[in-house]
């Protein structure tokens, strides 16, 4: 299919439809599972279904809360701190405390609009699965579910999944715009690194580069420096200097209005080897692969194995990874994972990452990254596609 390229970025925020018609699809299906209500307390959870979009969740001090009754709007149980925020949203009941206030942080006046939506029993939907956590202290959610009897906890997990996997048609654009314009700082990256800097310069230049052409945030920039190749590509930068004969990744995850693109690319110094430049084609081949097999009613599963056969026949050693590629949107990584046991069937406006990598020398691993979207009749790429050639910077 065509690649989109977006020139224009996408209006920041969301129209109320979009959260009426989430908020609506949530509140079936909590009722075909028995829900009264569900309970959020992360982040792409609560700005999923409010649109409260802040970087005051960095402070770990002070907890929120997001109620979805089984009928209505959301219900915010927040701090005051955030109200105003808040009240910019499409929520109109917004209940607030004094935080911090250890020795009741919020939760009397949760445990209050609980009550309220759900009375004194029934099944209150909680996130309990792989890849979420419940952000409050232990002991405060211990408090609340003692002012709760005859309340039970069911996980919802699965419903939360299954909306936040597939993609609105605005989400698509807000992602889609970021992919775009990290992929033009790629592409103008060997004229503005040489050899000679070090890699913290380097990564430096990269994060810059990325917002002065449009990104709100150079989230997360991580990669590796080596001769010949690399081995540990999520630490920070060392200091080490780029030479003649180095292979570079560099790995990015920056947003735009709350959504990220999460991508890579590699470059060589001056010179690589052959088995480098052999490594590169092979997991260039294999996101080329992937691309193809990414359509309507095939599994994560048949994706990561049809990637890992390239890999395979071109001789790779293993990938220590545990998948090649995952979901992407709110989240620099979300569900599913292309991994082999994840059988779920991908769908249209999904996006998804290509992630192969393969260790190709003792040591040394060569890995590869693309962003995509799934339409019916196939996907469609959101990055600019990489040379299959690797990059050479002088």
């Amino acid at each position: 299919m065509a690649q989109t390229s977006v020139i224009h970025p996408p209006q920041r925020g969301f129209p109320d439809d979009e959260f009426e018609t989430r908020t609506a699809k949530a509140q079936a299906l909590m009722a075909d599972h028995g829900l009264g209500a569900l309970l959020l307390t992360t982040e792409p959870e609560v700005r999923y279904f409010t649109g409260f979009l802040t970087q005051f969740w960095q402070s770990p001090t002070r907890p929120w809360f997001v109620i979805v009754p089984a009928q209505g709007k959301p219900i915010a149980v927040i701090p005051q701190i955030g109200g105003e925020c808040m009240g910019r949203t499409w929520i109109d009941d917004i209940r607030t405390w004094p935080s911090p206030t250890p020795e009741d942080e919020g939760i009397s006046l949760l445990s209050e609009a609980i009550r309220d939506v759900m009375g004194e029993t029934g099944s209150l939907g909680m996130m309990r699965g792989p890849e979420t956590h419940l952000r409050m202290p232990q002991a405060h959610f211990d408090a609340l579910m003692a002012t709760l009897d005859g309340v039970v906890i069911q996980d919802c997990t699965d419903i939360v999944r299954g909306m936040r996997m597939v993609k609105s048609v605005r989400e698509i654009e807000k992602i889609s715009y970021v992919c775009d314009t990290v992929s033009g700082v790629f592409e103008s990256l060997p004229k503005l690194i040489h050899t000679g800097m070090t890699d913290a310069d380097i990564f430096r230049r990269f994060k810059m580069a990325c917002l002065e052409a449009g990104a709100d945030d150079a989230a997360y920039v991580v990669g590796a420096l080596g001769q010949g190749g690399y081995g540990d590509i999520i630490s920070p930068p060392a200091g080490r200097v780029a030479e003649t004969g180095d292979v570079l990744i560099l790995d990015t995850g920056c947003t735009f209005d709350g959504y990220f693109c999460d991508f890579d690319r590699n470059y060589a110094f001056g010179e690589a080897d052959d088995a480098a430049h052999a490594a590169h084609d092979a997991v260039w081949r294999a996101t080329e692969t992937g691309f193809e097999v990414a359509r309507p009613g095939t599994t994560c599963e048949e994706l990561c194995a049809a990637m890992a056969a390239v890999m395979e026949e071109a001789g790779a050693m293993g990938n220590d990874v545990g998948r090649l590629g995952h979901g992407l949107g709110m989240q620099l990584t979300e569900w599913p994972s292309n991994r082999i046991g994840d059988k779920t069937v991908i769908e249209p406006n999904m996006v998804l990452t290509l992630e192969p990598g393969m260790t190709f020398a003792p040591g040394k691993v060569m890995v590869h990254e693309e962003n995509i979207v799934i339409r019916e009749d196939g996907a469609e790429w959101l990055t600019r596609r990489a040379p299959r050639e690797m990059p050479v910077i002088s």
